[in-house]
C-alpha cells in the first residue's frame, strides 16, 4: 500500500468510528398523528432542569409549545406558552428569559411559569443575553441591538449597531456571547436579495439550484471590552455566516460558520480566543452540516449537525450526527438512535457530564456515558 495514503485512511477511520463508551439516547419524542413539533431552542441551566421551545404544526396552524423537565430528562411535560417562542436564555437554574414573536417573557421557576418582562420593539428580536439579572442585550433584524438595565422592562438602542454598511432591511444581528464579564461579541450579516438563491425554490427547480453558485456577502461584528459601555463595529465580505460563538469562563471558545447549500463546504468550525480575538479553523466538511457546537470545561468539543440525504442540503431531514474531539484533529462519531433525523439540531450542556440535543423534528436526546467510564 502507498505509505502516503496511510495518514489519510487513518483520519477517515477516526471520523467514521463511533465511540463505544458513549451513545445518544432518546429522552423525548413528539409522535402524534396529523401534527408535528418543531423545536427551535433548548436550554439546560442545570443537570436536572431543562426547557425546549418551538411550535406544534397542525395543517397550516401553528401553536406555541414548550417541553420542560425538572428531573434530568426522566420525565417531560408538554406545555403551551401564551406567545410564539423564538429563543431562550437562562442566567442560572431558575432565572431565564424567553423571546417570543411579540414580547419578552421571564421565568423564576426554570420555565414552568412565565410572566411578561417587557415589550420588545417590532423587528423582530431573535435573541437576548444577560450578564446578570438586570443588564442584557437583545439582537434582531434590521440591524437591531438593544440594551436593558432593568431586567428587560425597558430597552434602548445601541447606536453603533447601525454603523456597518448595508441596507437594514436585509441585515440582522443574530447572536450575543461574552468571553469574560467585560469582553463581549455580537455577530450578524447583511444578505441582499441577489444572494438568497435561485428564482425558484430548490424543490421546484433542483437542477437550477444545483447549478447556482454562492457569492460573498457582509458579515457584521460588534465587540466590547468594557462590559457593553461602548461597542466597536466591523464588517467583512465573506462566504457563509458566523451563526454561533460559545465561550468558556476562561475566555476560550469555538465559533461556527454555516455556508449556503450552493457553497462547496457545508460548515466550518473555529477556535476563538475571546481575549485576543485570534481564531483558527479546526474542522470543515463538504457534507456534514454542523448547526451547533459546544466546548466542555475539560476541553472536549462536540459538533452536532446533519448528514444530508442528497446533494442539496435542507430539502428533507437528514441523519443527525455528532462528532467529538479533544485534539481538534481526530474527530469521532458518537452512536445515535437511527430515528434521529432533522434539518437542524441544538446543543445544551450545564456541565461536562451532561449534554443534550434537540431536533427541529420534535426529538430530545441525551449523551449517555456508562458509569464504568465516568471519571
Amino acid at each position: 500500500m502507498n505509505q502516503k495514503l496511510l495518514p489519510a485512511l487513518a483520519a477517515l477511520a477516526a471520523v467514521s468510528t463511533p465511540i463505544a463508551a458513549q451513545e445518544w439516547k432518546i429522552q423525548y419524542f413528539y409522535d402524534q398523528a396529523k401534527s408535528s413539533l418543531t423545536l427551535l431552542d433548548l436550554q439546560f441551566p442545570s443537570a436536572r432542569r431543562g426547557v425546549a421551545v418551538g411550535f406544534i404544526l397542525k395543517g397550516s396552524h401553528r401553536q406555541p409549545a414548550a417541553v420542560v423537565t425538572s428531573d434530568g430528562g426522566a420525565h417531560w411535560e408538554l406545555t403551551q406558552p401564551e406567545d410564539m417562542p423564538v429563543s431562550l436564555f437562562f442566567l442560572n437554574e431558575s432565572l431565564g428569559w424567553m423571546v417570543t414573536e411579540n414580547n419578552l417573557w421571564k421565568t423564576t421557576e426554570a420555565g414552568r411559569n412565565w410572566t411578561k418582562a417587557g415589550k420588545l420593539p417590532k423587528g423582530p428580536i431573535l435573541r437576548v443575553f444577560f450578564v446578570d439579572a438586570d443588564n442584557g442585550w437583545a439582537v434582531g433584524y434590521k440591524k437591531t441591538v438593544l440594551e436593558t438595565h432593568d431586567g428587560g422592562v425597558k430597552w434602548d438602542p445601541v447606536p453603533t449597531a447601525a454603523a456597518p454598511p448595508g441596507e437594514p432591511a436585509h441585515s440582522a444581528y443574530t447572536w450575543v456571547s461574552f468571553a469574560t464579564p467585560k469582553s463581549g461579541l455580537i455577530i450578524g450579516f447583511n444578505l441582499p436579495p441577489r444572494t438568497w438563491g435561485p428564482v425558484f425554490p430548490d424543490w421546484l427547480d433542483p437542477q437550477g439550484a444545483a447549478s447556482y453558485r454562492d457569492v460573498p456577502h457582509l458579515n457584521y461584528s460588534l465587540e466590547t471590552r468594557d462590559a457593553g459601555k461602548t461597542w466597536r463595529s466591523s464588517s467583512a465580505s465573506l462566504f457563509g455566516d458566523t451563526t454561533k460563538v460559545r465561550f468558556l469562563p476562561d475566555g476560550s471558545g469555538i465559533g461556527l460558520v454555516e455556508y449556503s447549500q450552493y457553497f462547496r463546504m457545508a460548515s466550518e468550525v473555529y477556535t476563538i480566543d475571546g481575549r485576543t480575538g485570534k481564531s483558527e479553523s479546526i474542522y470543515k466538511d463538504a457534507k456534514f452540516g454542523v448547526t451547533d457546537l459546544w466546548k466542555m470545561p475539560d476541553g472536549a468539543v462536540y459538533l452536532a449537525g446533519i448528514l444530508p440525504l442528497g446533494r442539496m442540503r435542507n430539502l428533507v431531514p437528514g441523519k443527525v450526527q455528532v462528532l467529538t474531539s479533544r485534539d481538534y484533529q481526530t474527530w469521532r462519531a458518537i452512536e445515535i438512535d437511527y430515528r434521529a433525523t432533522a434539518n437542524r439540531v441544538t446543543l445544551a450542556a450545564p456541565d461536562d457530564r451532561n449534554l443534550w440535543i434537540a431536533t427541529d423534528t420534535g426529538m430530545i436526546l441525551k449523551l449517555v456515558v456508562p458509569e464504568s467510564t465516568v471519571r
